[in-house]
């Protein structure tokens, strides 16, 4: 589990700090990667803190017998407890408490670390100190606490097998919602540049492996559900890849490295609710729509908002999870989910009632996302500006970070050719006074 959780880790750093930092323009690659690098240690410290208790601990709002909010207390007394785990309705686990903590610390991690990718290349680096913790407090662990733990949506009968919806719901409807409070880059720079193919390659690659420990994790255990989710992982991927890879042909005439890659990705999303849930042609199905029912939202449905998402976070991570949730309300295959959750059936095989649960979980978590997110970033905005200003954004991360990634976007004044040209300039300055002196000029 220790292991499954660090694999999980690398999918925010090194992998989509790397990722996002290839896709951002070169002049804002070290302010893209500083700011999932600062979430990934803002949400730790708020997480042990109060977050994880927030999101798994015994109740302390209850209605009309559903559990609504956990308890936010700080959970560093589970660290050394050599006992075993246990989440809220789930019986004990057969791991120490503080390997649970650690590992649903990293998915609540990489949550709002995706959503970053709509807000890159404008959000002022202090108002995003302040809203990470905030919003893994207030958005985050409420919605974890609803899907993997027990919560009302849990007691309703919805499921989410290792975060669809807690995770990447909630990432790709809080950059929708962050994208229109932070607003719009610079006009000029409204487009995606991606500087460094290869950095996005190998973000993307650390992604998807990264990901085995992200659904084969969570059974808890060296179990034939973990191997069924994990198979189911990489072939719904592998099959959305080229998926998009398609709709890319088809309407765009060339196939893409970062096409595939956002199928990869829409892939990995699609399936994460369903993994151990559904059989392998099931998870064909599911990752033939990740691939194009997500272009779609991308190419389609994102320009019709009129929405600033810098990197689709919006399409690629909230409408896939969704898409992958609803899915699960459709194919959960009682011959598969006996090993995790016996007696759980999708429509497909004659409950209609999961179908219309997994809808409602999505709606309560879209709806419950947007507006705490707008609304928290709007109180932010009070206090600290939530845009960088345009003539430190004409700069980039040398004005904002005092470095940059390539020397090249160093001012000329700090570089060795600045300084040679620099002192050139005050030696002619001082001869042209010589000269003038010993003339009589000046």
């Amino acid at each position: 589990m220790l292991t499954a959780a660090t694999l999980v880790g690398l999918q925010s750093v090194p992998g989509i700090a790397l990722l996002y930092a290839g896709l951002s323009k070169k002049k804002y690659a070290v302010n893209t990667a500083l700011m999932v690098f600062y979430a990934f240690a803002a949400v730790l410290v708020v997480w042990i803190v109060a977050g994880f208790n927030f999101g798994f601990e015994s109740p302390t709002l209850v209605l009309d017998g559903l559990k609504i909010l956990g308890t936010p207390t700080p959970a560093w007394g589970e660290l050394v407890l050599s006992g075993q785990g246990q989440l809220l309705g789930s019986p004990t686990l057969n791991i120490p408490g503080g390997t649970l903590i650690f590992f649903q610390f990293v998915f609540a991690a990489i949550t709002p670390i995706l959503l970053a990718g709509a807000i890159i290349e404008r959000m002022n680096f202090k108002a995003w100190m302040a809203f990470v913790p905030l919003w893994s407090l207030l958005v985050y662990s409420p919605v974890a606490y609803w899907l993997f733990a027990g919560g009302f949506l849990n007691q309703l009968g919805a499921v989410d097998f290792s975060g669809g919806y807690v995770i990447h719901v909630d990432a790709g409807i809080g950059a929708l919602a962050a994208a229109l409070a932070v607003g719009p880059r610079l006009a000029s720079e409204r487009r995606m540049e991606a500087h460094s193919l290869p950095l996005v390659l190998a973000g993307a690659g650390l992604v998807w492996l990264g990901w085995d420990g992200f659904n084969g994790g969570d059974p808890y255990g060296s179990s034939i559900d973990a191997a069924i989710a994990v198979l189911n992982t990489n072939l719904a991927t592998a099959v959305s890849l080229i998926s998009w890879m398609i709709m890319d042909m088809k309407f765009f005439k060339k196939p893409t490295l970062v096409g595939a890659i956002s199928g990869a990705i829409t892939g990995l999303v699609a399936i994460t609710p369903a993994a151990g849930y559904v059989n392998g042609w099931q998870a064909i199905l599911i990752g033939i729509a990740s691939g194009t029912l997500p272009w779609l939202a991308l190419y389609r449905l994102e320009p019709k908002l009129r929405v600033d998402d810098a990197l689709g976070v919006f399409s690629t991570h909230g409408i896939a999870g969704i898409v992958g949730g609803l899915l699960t309300g459709v194919l959960a295959n009682p011959a598969v989910t006996q090993y995790v959750t016996p007696g759980l059936t999708g429509a497909m095989y004659g409950n209609l009632y999961q179908l219309g649960v997994q809808a409602l979980a999505a709606l309560v978590v879209c709806v419950y996302d947007f507006l705490v997110t707008f609304g928290l970033l709007k109180l932010i905005g009070l206090f600290v500006p939530l845009r960088e200003a345009p003539e430190r954004l004409r700069v980039g991360d040398y004005e904002i970070h005092g470095e940059v990634a390539y020397s090249e976007l160093l001012p000329a004044s700090v570089t060795n050719e600045g300084k040679i040209e620099l002192v050139k300039q005050v030696k002619d300055k001082k001869q042209g006074e010589n000269e003038r002196g010993e003339t009589g000029e000046g």
